[in-house]
């Protein structure tokens, strides 16, 4: 779904279940988040050209997930986009525009999929961006 996109970055809201005294920060802390669906969005990025290489989500869209996440007792964990030309690691733009603290999944180049936690970046001392551990299950 990310992939299709391409050659502009892909990108989708996450949706599932927070984990019990865990921050999604990984680390073994409570109950582990999640995941239960994966919200697909446009991405609405100005200027258009710069659009294979950073995403925005059409606000609108943010706003019916959560509605729709909200009415099953599911909420918005965070963000997914994919780096066509690139490893699935948080840019420097990724971490400069992010809104932290936030779960973000990186489709990158071979489709190699990786998880990571990005800090709240207003709160000094609140470390940096880090993979996460993560499982699939059936």
């Amino acid at each position: 779904m990310l992939s299709a996109a391409a050659p502009e970055e892909g990108c989708a809201l996450l949706l599932g279940e927070q984990g019990a005294g865990g921050d999604g920060g990984g680390e073994g802390q409570g109950d582990p988040w999640r995941l239960r669906w994966i919200w697909p969005c446009r991405n609405v990025w100005e200027p258009p050209d710069e659009r294979t290489r950073r995403f925005a989500i059409d606000p609108r869209e943010q706003l019916l997930a959560q509605k729709w996440a909200r009415s099953r007792g599911l909420l918005v964990l965070g963000t997914a986009h994919s780096h066509p030309t690139a490893a699935p690691v948080p840019s420097a733009t990724d971490l400069a525009l992010g809104f932290g603290p936030t779960l973000v999944l990186i489709l990158g180049t071979g489709l190699e999929l990786a998880c990571w936690w990005l800090p709240d970046p207003t709160v000094p001392g609140s470390g940096e961006a880090r993979p996460l551990p993560w499982t699939m299950e059936a």
